[in-house]
């Protein structure tokens, strides 16, 4: 029988739980590294990372260092823990060159996307975003770039019609504890063999910002509601009605033969459209600025809108 690894786990979301978890139940883990803990909301009470929080569902021990790269007391730490690999998964810090050199497994990252592809911090948001059918989970070897390490494995995850960065999300985390097991156990028995990334095949998942969530109208209504379903929680699809901030929160592609400019909107049957590039959007959930999340039928029946009124800049 081969000895249990010993297992350092860096991390913070909860994308990253349900590996943490496996890995302490299959091979035990030495050490959880995550963010220190931050204030959050109106009260600024100190907030938790869901990962401190399976660690200290699991009894593990933690630690929470502000930094890394060159903290002492962190260092010796994990040289006296003499990891076999140390497990990376959302930890949201560039690993220093002496953690990378540390272990005899090295650093593992698992990646929510297949690298080369979507390299960056929201991989999971551009891929639903560009369109993608097809996305998946990668486990690399961390090196000094950015999630351009050497693949270890890959395992591929269809993108459901209806998915959205927040139901894709979990999905790609249960896949990945699976993938993460795998790994350990074909570096361990030498069955897995480190591929370079090709970086002509990278493509960039830079990190969201709130006007990534602005909607143009002058896509069509197809890429505008790919960035709808990739964009959740977080910035979401918003535009502007009478001067005040519109945000979309449910909508559908619908044939039409109406032309009209692109943001101008078209009331029918109870109906609410925005035209696109070539194209129409049904409009199913919005909420107006100041107000509850309601159905299009209520935000007809309550502003009024009139057909050829525009949205955004429009």
């Amino acid at each position: 029988m081969n000895p249990p690894f010993q297992l350092v786990f860096c991390g913070t979301p909860a994308f990253a739980v349900p590996t943490l978890e496996l890995l302490a139940q299959r091979f035990g883990v030495q050490l959880v590294v995550t963010r220190p803990d931050k204030p959050k909301g109106r009260g600024m009470e100190m907030a938790v990372s869901p990962v401190k929080q399976a660690a200290l569902s699991l009894q593990l021990p933690i630690a929470q260092p502000e930094a890394i790269k060159n903290n002492s007391d962190f260092r010796s730490q994990l040289e006296a823990l003499r990891p076999d690999a140390i497990i990376v998964v959302g930890y949201g810090r560039i690993i220093p060159q002496w953690m990378i050199d540390l272990p005899p497994l090295g650093n593992i990252n698992l990646h929510s996307s297949l690298l080369p592809k979507y390299r960056g911090a929201a991989p999971v948001q551009w891929a639903i975003a560009c369109g993608e059918t097809i996305t998946g989970i990668t486990t690399m070897r961390i090196d000094a770039g950015l999630d351009t390490g050497d693949i270890l494995q890959q395992r591929e995850v269809r993108i459901a019609e209806e998915d959205t960065a927040e139901t894709l999300s979990p999905k790609l985390a249960a896949v990945g504890a699976d993938l993460m097991v795998e790994t350990l156990l074909g570096l361990r028995e030498k069955t897995i063999f480190p591929k370079p990334q090709e970086p002509a095949k990278a493509t960039l998942a830079p990190i969201l910002r709130k006007e990534d969530g602005q909607i143009d109208f002058q896509r069509t209504a197809r890429e505008i509601l790919n960035r709808l379903r990739g964009f959740q929680p977080w910035p979401g699809a918003f535009t502007s009605f009478r001067g005040k901030q519109l945000v979309v929160c449910n909508a559908q592609v619908v044939e039409h033969t109406a032309t009209q400019t692109p943001g101008s909107l078209l009331t029918e049957n109870g109906r609410l459209l925005a035209a696109c590039s070539q194209s129409f959007l049904e409009l199913l959930e919005v909420q107006p600025e100041g107000k509850k999340r309601m159905t299009a039928r209520d935000f007809l029946n309550g502003y009024r809108p009139q057909s050829g009124e525009k949205l955004g800049g429009a």
